[in-house]
């Protein structure tokens, strides 16, 4: 098995594995942000002059004085290199979806031979790395490769731990020679600057005279799967595609519901405890941990944070995932579906809108009908999600969350919003002339003298829509397990931009024509729910009849990432990205090429691995199979015997058509060429899915006849449930 692991070696090792500890752990209060250069550190390292620009900038926004940066270095390198780092790394999020960085040490040679360290103001805001070495969409010819990186102050510097010594990261945007975002960050921050223009405006109108800065804030509920390293080397598909290409359903799956919220194994809960300890050094907010639906599959969720360090908090979270998982020698699997037939992992995010002094923008109160401010901003996403439904979906399409979106356990490819009951009724009411109540919460009695009644919420929540409101945020539920936030919550917050400039333009011109604010935001939401009602549904996301329904209401139905890839070149996306400034048509046709380009290749991938575990591995124990009842069957008969011998005729029969249809994966492979990398993709779409599948199909029927002992993969009773 050209050196890999067996699946009868990986039995026993993990069977005799055991959890190794380090003792007990350090109190929570001495852990939290211990290898943070936050603001708390540098109040007691900058001067206070200093110190209150560069809070000013972190807070509102304010414009950071390059000439202040000589002081942040070398504050920033004494703090790192007391706490063991020898190197520093501009740490930046290329168009890959993945974390970039390139170490440099901290020493550098004088005249005498000797060393000094180090870091000046001008390393610490800008680098360059290769920018043509990068997914860039043709941003950037191979011959062009100069990029930079460029400090974001709003993003805390932090340390990255390793027994052999320590490292400075430093979070930074990406950009091309010609200033052309090559990354996911610089978006991100963009489009945070032009919402909060449009909603200080709109916060304005309201009456507030101390509008602070305002920002979108998230909190990405992240799922995962966890395997024995030991299964995952004896998988050459997950160690490839990370996903399982074969595998029978197992014989006992998620029908009981008893691992969801279930006792969590030994092993797995040392791996979260210590991975909770290690982001928590880290500043990040890690919240929740628990076993989800699936067998082998768990989910951490962080609590709110702004949207762009909760970015990069989400992509050290999952690197971080990783390495911890490995300790205990388990693999941690984020793709969408690692394993067909169960649940998959997705990336909820929650978002919100707020600032320091008007709060959650999307708390609705007690009384929502009367809370006109927050209606105001509801309905601007309202409008958003409707006119822009297909850029959400674009967001989060790719090759592996296809296999999620419009799946039994994911919200469906059509974006919808789900309001609840009482958020529902209050808009219908706009939307007939005016709102004079809202439903109130209930309570729920136990019929226990013992327990107390508890106040059950005034709506239910709905798992099955890819935009529900929560009480006080909203949750988008599509974006997948392995995917950074940044291009939902770009989406999210250019959107907004556009609804809220939209939204207050409407209330100023009614406003200026002498029209009283509260008649003027219900003449702009009754028209705002009339023409845009039509992307609320309460209802089943997953129930055909809502596919029906969708249609006639005219949202998009984009199933596939082919279909839903060129809304990112649409002239409605193209003309709202423009105008407040977050991508360039340039920029946005480089993240179509790009995401076209790794869809056709993933799936590329995992077709020739589809087919090379075909013919070297499920073919030949089939074989071997063969052979054995065959020599049965000849034996029975020179001995006189008549009898039959089961499953040979099966065998053989399943024998030629795994042939066959891997024969004809084969071709499609060979067919896959061309420049076009839409073309390229919807071939791929075509051709190469439906004959992996083809192929599975087939191999999935031999691992429930060929004998136990001759069959190569590790199965999904073992993976999933052998921990």
């Amino acid at each position: 098995m050209s050196g890999s692991m067996s699946r009868r070696q990986a039995i026993k090792a993990v069977t005799t594995y055991e959890v190794e500890t380090d003792g007990f752990p350090e109190p929570l209060a001495d852990t939290f942000g211990r290898n943070v250069f936050s603001l708390s550190v540098m109040k007691k390292r900058l001067p206070k002059h200093v110190f209150k620009a560069v809070a000013a900038t972190i807070d509102t926004g304010a414009p950071l004085d390059p000439t202040l940066a000589d002081y942040v270095a070398v504050a920033m390198k004494d703090w790192a290199i007391e706490k063991g780092a020898t190197h520093y790394a501009h740490v930046f999020y290329p168009l890959t979806g993945f974390t970039a960085e390139k170490h440099d040490s901290f020493l550098e040679p004088d005249s005498t031979g000797a060393s000094l360290a180090e870091f000046a103001g001008k390393t610490l805001m800008q680098g360059e790395p290769d920018a043509s070495s990068f997914p860039n969409g043709g941003l950037r010819g191979t011959f062009e490769a100069r990029g930079y990186t460029g400090w974001d102050v709003t993003s805390p510097a932090y340390i990255l731990e390793n027994p052999n010594g320590n490292t400075l990261c430093i979070p930074t945007i990406f950009i091309s020679w010609t200033g052309e975002a090559l990354d996911k960050k610089t978006p991100l921050l963009r489009s945070q600057q032009a919402m909060s223009k449009q909603a200080m405006r709109l916060l304005k109108l309201f009456g507030h005279d101390n509008v602070d800065t305002v920002v979108s804030f998230a909190g990405a509920e992240q799922e995962y799967f966890l395997i024995d390293e030991h299964f995952f080397y004896a998988r050459p598909d997950l160690m490839t595609s990370s996903r399982t290409l074969f595998g029978a359903k197992p014989s006992k799956g998620q029908e009981f519901d008893d691992h969801y919220f279930g006792a969590i194994p030994d092993r797995v809960l040392a791996f979260m405890i210590e991975l909770d300890r290690e982001l928590f050094k880290q500043g990040i907010p890690a919240k929740t941990r628990h076993n989800e639906v699936a067998p082998g599959q768990f989910e951490i969720a962080p609590v709110f944070e702004r949207s762009v360090l909760a970015h990069d908090h989400q992509q050290l979270m999952m690197t971080t995932m990783k390495r911890v998982a490995e300790k205990y020698g388990m693999k941690c699997l984020l793709h969408e579906k690692p394993f067909a037939g169960v649940n998959g992992s997705g990336k909820h995010v929650n978002f919100s809108l707020g600032n320091g002094n008007q709060g959650n923008l999307l708390n609705p109160g007690d009384t929502p009908h009367e809370n006109m401010q927050f209606l105001t901003f509801c309905g601007a996403i309202i409008r958003g999600v409707h006119k822009h439904g297909g850029l959400l979906r674009a967001a989060v399409a790719s090759a592996s969350n296809d296999h999620r979106l419009g799946a039994n356990e994911a919200p469906p490819a059509i974006i919808s919003i789900f309001l609840g009951e009482q958020l529902m009724d209050v808009f219908e009411q706009i939307a007939k002339g005016g709102a004079t109540g809202s439903k109130s919460a209930g309570v729920i009695e136990l019929g226990v003298d013992t327990l107390p009644p508890l106040k059950a919420d005034p709506g239910d929540r709905n798992r099955t829509s890819p935009f529900a409101f929560t009480g006080n945020r909203f949750e988008y539920r599509a974006p997948g397990s392995n995917q950074s936030i940044s291009d939902p919550m770009v989406a999210i917050n250019t959107i907004l931009a556009d609804s809220i400039d939209f939204v207050a333009g409407e209330l100023e011109t009614l406003l200026a024509d002498g029209a009283d604010l509260n008649d003027a935001v219900q003449k702009v939401l009754q028209e705002l729910f009339i023409q845009h009602g039509a992307v609320v549904f309460n209802g089943n996301g997953y129930a055909d009849e809502w596919q029906e329904e969708a249609a006639a209401r005219g949202l998009k139905n984009l199933r596939t990432t082919v279909d839903a890839i060129p809304e990112y070149t649409s002239a409605e996306t193209i003309e709202i990205f423009e105008r407040y400034g977050v991508l360039s048509a340039r920029e946005l046709k480089a993240r179509e090429d790009v995401n076209f380009e790794y869809y056709a290749l993933t799936l590329l991938v995992e077709a020739k691995e589809t087919s090379e575990i075909a013919t070297t591995m499920i073919l030949p124990a089939a074989i071997r199979y063969q052979g054995e009842l065959a020599g049965t069957a000849a034996s029975l008969k020179a001995a006189g015997i008549d009898a039959p011998t089961p499953f040979l005729g099966e065998v053989t029969e399943l024998i030629g058509a795994l042939h066959t249809a891997t024969v004809a994966l084969d071709a499609a492979i060979a067919g896959l060429h061309g420049d076009d990398g839409q073309a390229e993709s919807a071939c791929a779409l075509a051709t190469l899915v439906p004959g992996m599948a083809a192929v599975r199909e087939v191999a999935d029927q031999l691992e429930g006849v060929v004998a136990d002992d001759l069959w190569p993969l590790p199965t999904y009773n073992e993976m999933l449930t052998i921990l």
